[in-house]
């Protein structure tokens, strides 16, 4: 049994009514959410997620592509200042980014890690403090509920019906039970929630 430091194991997704993460046309299909991504409500969100973390995991996809747009915003002394400060918590944290193709690390204070997400998760509750964040990718957060090892869950709901796309919550995971700790609505009709893990 691993020593565990009380390290809680987060996670956020933004999903569509249908329970997809993106649309018919494919990972870097996102019609259907970007209305809502700059609301409010979203970007309130956005600064939940991350107040308490000092990890974030993510899949090569989304490191790349963050990558490529947050450390800009991090610097635009003009950007919404809740966008900054997710961008300049994100440039500054540790990062584990998942791959089985990346030889060398996207960015500072990076590492990039070929193994089961559960198994470097539990190498991450043995050590540190403050929570690990699986950072919007969906790749590391589908494991890990297989496993039964997300204590909290950041959702935003948007209210389209993908109609096609990848879902999050596929059949044959270990059923749980989740206390709904936030929420708030936005005049889209789009939702933030947080569930946290009852054990």
């Amino acid at each position: 049994m691993t020593n565990s430091t009380g390290r809680r194991v987060t996670a956020n997704l933004s999903l569509t009514l249908d329970g997809r993460y993106n649309g018919p046309g494919g990972p870097n299909d996102f019609a259907a959410f970007a209305p809502y991504v700059t609301s409010e409500v979203a970007r309130n969100h956005m600064n939940r997620i991350w107040e308490s973390a000092t990890t974030a995991l993510l899949g090569r996809l989304n490191a790349e592509g963050f990558l490529g747009y947050w450390p800009a915003v991090a610097e635009d002394e003009n950007a919404d200042p809740r966008d900054r400060g997710y961008a300049k918590w994100l440039v500054d944290t540790e990062k584990v980014v998942f791959s089985t193709t990346l030889t060398e690390a996207p960015w500072e204070r990076t590492r990039v890690v070929n193994a089961p997400a559960a198994d470097v998760v539990a190498d991450l509750k043995a050590t540190g403090e403050g929570d690990i964040l699986v950072n919007s990718s969906a790749s590391i957060i589908k494991p890990l509920l297989s496993a039964d090892l997300l204590d909290r869950l950041y959702l935003m709901i948007f209210p389209e019906i993908a109609g096609g796309g990848q879902r999050l919550f596929d059949d044959g995971l270990p059923a749980s039970k989740w206390m709904l700790t936030h929420q708030q609505s936005g005049e889209l009709g789009e939702i933030a929630m947080v569930y946290d893990r009852v054990r």
